[in-house]
């Protein structure tokens, strides 16, 4: 009876019974993940859209609250305020850890000894502990032994305080963001080494210079790879949060200081969430910043049609 049923649904999808067991198999392979996706992701992001709705503090019965949280995230100056933060953050952190990660790959592309320490070390501070790496930079901009006062000292430049000062705290969190390419470098360096040999060596034959086969093959030839490490910084850099909230939150004091001027939006979201237990508030907040991700990740995606070159792409 099954085997009948089943020849029958093969019929009426035009499918063969190989195909059809293909089918099966397949997705029986990718049912754990499926299931992990529905249970860990699918599933929190609808009750989220849910409790958007919602007034609830984990303590008490939840509450209906219509659009209540919705005019709030409006009236919030908080929110625009850790909004401005996140896009400072990712205006300039994205492109320079590019810059940085690209020259880098660039570096380690090149024929020289030693190249196995060099690209050990120029990737050793990706893998370190998130808490190490806090620790360290805290060390480095601390005002009165940090290394770096004591480098501009040393040079007769004033002391600077750093992420302790509402000025530079933002523009500190980059330079350090700056730390740990070593990820994005070994993906430029994966796309280097994809590109063939014959390109530059027609190039050289026609006398082009350094620059002119950096900016006619290289970058032509290696664009798919900055598209996906672009649109991957903006998506994470949008996210930061552990870096702020390490560097940030002692001292008694929520993470997000001197005077909000760290406050990211990630960290505002915790704030409301886990601090306040405002949690109807909280899945507002986190639904404004998927959709701002998002929007920014379909214009890179339309955008990339002017730039990004596809090997066969008419």
């Amino acid at each position: 009876m099954a085997r009948a049923t089943t020849a029958s649904a093969t019929r009426r999808l035009g499918m063969s019974r190989l195909a059809w067991r293909d089918a099966v198999d397949g997705y029986l392979f990718i049912l754990p993940w499926l299931a992990g996706f529905v249970v860990f992701t699918a599933g929190p992001m609808v009750a989220s859209l849910v409790m958007v709705f919602i007034d609830w503090d984990l303590l008490t019965p939840p509450m209906w609250a219509g659009f209540a949280n919705l005019e709030r995230l409006v009236n919030d100056r908080l929110v625009g305020v850790s909004l401005y933060n996140t896009a400072y953050y990712t205006f300039w952190s994205v492109p320079l850890r590019l810059i940085v990660a690209m020259g880098g790959a660039m570096l380690l592309n090149a024929h020289v000894r030693g190249l196995s320490f060099f690209r050990t070390a120029f990737y050793l501070p990706a893998v370190l502990p998130i808490v190490a790496s806090s620790i360290l930079w805290m060390w480095m901009y601390n005002p009165q032994v940090g290394l770096f006062n004591q480098a501009l000292q040393a040079v007769g430049l004033p002391r600077l305080g750093w992420l302790w000062d509402p000025e530079l705290s933002k523009p500190s969190l980059v330079l350090m963001s700056l730390w740990s390419t070593g990820n994005v470098m070994i993906i430029f360096l994966a796309g280097l080494q994809s590109i063939p040999a014959g390109l530059y060596e027609a190039a050289d034959i026609d006398g082009a210079a350094w620059w002119d086969k950096f900016r006619h093959v290289t970058v032509p030839m290696l664009s798919p790879v900055i598209l996906f490490n672009l649109v991957m910084g903006v998506i994470y850099s949008f996210q930061v949060f552990a870096v702020v909230f390490l560097m940030t939150g002692g001292g008694g004091q929520s993470a997000g200081g001197p005077n909000n001027s760290t406050l990211m939006t990630v960290v505002y979201l915790y704030r409301i969430a886990f601090e306040q237990f405002k949690m109807g508030y909280g899945s507002a907040v986190a639904w404004l910043l998927f959709f701002v991700i998002l929007i920014f990740t379909l214009i890179q995606w339309r955008l990339s049609d002017n730039w990004v070159y596809y090997e066969g792409k008419k």
